[in-house]
């Protein structure tokens, strides 16, 4: 069945069949996105959150200017989950040190709006300094237990169901 539905069967009735029913819902999903607003402000936030991610994986993956010199596939797809895997725990660590600055203004008696928090992004290097020293004598520090709560009220959020038009790039 699948050789008879490969790209070069075209005179094939199920092929020609599926072929016309997908040209069918690509043309009705590109007549929503066009005419609701909504769908593109989501299609847009969305976008933008995947290139700021891509973005800040290419920049933490600063070694050998991006390249994968390796042809071999195993050793290309190490590279890339060890950079995943790195991005993930920078973005991470970047999520903690937000959640505790939050804290802490909380804490001073700084009111904290929702709105402020959704232009703030965990895609942030500055405070990175990929070519520094790096002591490990603090590995074994046993840190503290994480702490997922912060004291600000996301419903609203939710209920004016913000997209990416009302927060520009930052998410």
């Amino acid at each position: 069945m699948l050789k008879r539905l490969r790209s070069g069967s075209k005179k094939n009735a199920t092929y020609a069949t599926f072929r016309e029913v997908g040209r069918v819902i690509r043309t009705v999903q590109l007549l929503r996105y066009l005419s609701d607003p909504a769908l593109r402000r989501r299609v847009t936030a969305a976008t933008n959150k995947t290139e700021a991610f891509n973005g800040f994986s290419q920049w933490i993956g600063f070694g050998n200017r991006g390249v994968i010199a390796d042809n071999d596939p195993v050793e290309q797809e190490k590279a890339m989950k060890f950079n995943a895997l790195l991005t993930n725990a920078v973005i991470f660590h970047n999520a903690l040190d937000i959640a505790e600055i939050v804290r802490q203004l909380l804490e001073e008696g700084w009111e904290i709006e929702p709105e402020d928090l959704a232009h703030i992004s965990p895609y942030l290097t500055e405070h990175i300094d990929r070519f520094g020293e790096y002591s490990t004598h603090e590995l074994s520090i046993q840190p503290d237990a994480y702490d997922p709560k912060l004291d600000v009220d996301f419903t609203q959020l939710r209920d004016q169901n913000l997209g990416a038009a009302d927060f520009g790039q930052a998410a």
